[in-house]
């Protein structure tokens, strides 16, 4: 099951109403995964700042001291905004830094993403309790991706649901599963990726996250997971200017397309689509098998 969206806003006007929307979109797919959700949201960049998102396991981290002991170790001033059980670190020190450090030294919080601006939020529960709680509707941004899940294969945590972000503003949400994770998350932790659960979909992440870190495009990066990655998937990608789509070759696994001059959209089904404004004016479609489709602030057009 695990239901999926994606919103890239082509019209800035839009910009105030995208958590709002994104909530709204995954709430209509709530069916198909109410054990946990989770919601990454891009910001415009802010410049020479990188965000540390992160969310405790348990109870009430004192944030704002982890704040200070990280700004210690960069030796660089740290900003915290704390949102529930969730902190998004602030600083314009090295952000892979801030983040390998936050895994090595506070046990008890998953480091969730880092990069200049995306933001990641994930809880236990269905969409709307999650981003109710969590205030998705203030969030405002460029374009967002979501996912609500139906857990499979591994327990039902916050740290186990999606999205998963491995490298600098980028992030994937993943209906499906893949069969050869397990080798490929060694022969990925030999390339020097890291991993913090035993999901397969980070894996997938990590995959994305080590082929553009070695050069490839993410578009090449993606042609070569339906390659190298043995499974059934819809992915949807998100990164610091846009987002892509990929399905594997027999595509067994529902998805919608739309476009209009405001917007693009993705859905598991077309329902998540439906509620979005001019969505009558659309052009929609089921995207093909293995075949990557991708939207970005400079291009904004399918690959």
């Amino acid at each position: 099951m695990c239901g999926i969206v994606g919103l890239f806003l082509k019209d800035a006007a839009l910009e105030p109403d995208l958590g709002r929307l994104t909530a709204a979109m995954l709430n209509e797919l709530s069916d198909r995964g109410p054990d946990s959700a989770g919601f990454a949201v891009y910001a415009p960049d802010a410049a020479e700042t990188s965000k540390i998102s992160a969310v405790a396991a348990s109870g009430a981290p004192a944030w704002q001291v982890i704040a200070e002991d990280l700004a210690a170790a960069l030796h660089a001033p740290v900003a915290v905004e704390v949102i529930e059980d969730h902190a998004i670190f602030k600083t314009c020190a090295d952000g892979a830094a801030a983040r390998a450090w936050l895994i090595d030294h506070v046990p008890g919080v998953s480091v969730l993403a880092q990069g200049r601006s995306i933001e990641i939020f994930k809880g236990v529960g269905a969409p709307a309790h999650v981003a109710a709680r969590l205030k998705l509707a203030e969030r405002r941004g460029t374009h967002a991706i979501g996912h609500t899940r139906m857990a499979t294969e591994s327990a039902v945590t916050i740290a186990g649901s999606h999205p998963f972000s491995t490298g600098a503003d980028t992030c994937l949400v993943h209906n499906g599963s893949l069969s050869n994770h397990n080798q490929l998350r060694r022969l990925l932790q030999r390339a020097g990726e890291r991993f913090l659960t035993d999901n397969d979909s980070e894996v997938a992440a990590g995959y994305i996250t080590w082929r553009t870190r070695v050069g490839d495009s993410l578009t090449l990066a993606l042609e070569r997971a339906l390659l190298e990655l043995d499974g059934f998937f819809t992915f949807v990608v998100g990164t610091r200017t846009g987002f892509a789509v990929l399905r594997d070759p027999i595509a067994c696994k529902p998805a919608v397309l739309a476009e209009t001059d405001a917007w693009v959209a993705f859905g598991t089904e077309y329902r998540a689509l439906a509620l979005l404004p001019g969505v009558e004016r659309a052009a929609i479609w089921e995207p093909e098998p293995a075949t990557v489709y991708s939207w970005s602030r400079v291009s904004r057009h399918a690959a």
